[in-house]
């Protein structure tokens, strides 16, 4: 059966590089399942879970914008290149990192409120994040996945 070559980058480190099954990901136009042998693609993430499959394990992962782009190498591989803005794996998101985002949102919510000082761009980005990794983990906290 052929595979497909998952990488998931973010400025600061690369999150996931592995050969899956397939790979679902949320987009500005919805969410897309990419499979082996998909048509080439460029498009903007949404946040939300990357979620791959190997071996018929669910990997999921917590994504907050960015880019992705899927191509066909010169051997017939076909290649997904997440470049996301943020990303992490959901066992990453432990009850520890949970709670701090939650601060981090009411904090942010808080400090929002503040017109005068507030860079709004820079506060919804934050916000952004903390939410999704709530939403994500929460989402995964009952499920099976390979962590």
């Amino acid at each position: 059966m052929k595979k497909i070559l998952l990488k998931i980058i973010t400025p600061e480190r690369l999150v996931f590089e592995e050969m899956v099954d397939q790979v679902s990901l949320p987009t500005t136009l919805g969410e897309i399942t990419v499979l082996p042998e998909h048509i080439p693609l460029i498009t903007a993430l949404s946040s939300g879970d990357i979620v791959a499959v190997a071996n018929n394990e669910h990997i999921p992962m917590a994504v907050v914008g960015g880019f992705l782009e899927v191509k066909t190498d010169e051997k017939g591989i076909t290649n997904v290149a997440v470049l996301a803005d943020f990303a992490e794996h959901v066992s990453e998101l432990g009850d520890d990192a949970i709670e701090k985002a939650k601060a981090r949102a009411d904090e942010l919510r808080k400090q929002m409120e503040n017109k005068e000082v507030v860079d709004y761009e820079h506060f919804a980005t934050e916000l952004e994040r903390s939410l999704t990794r709530i939403k994500i983990a929460d989402k995964w906290r009952t499920k099976k996945y390979r962590k």
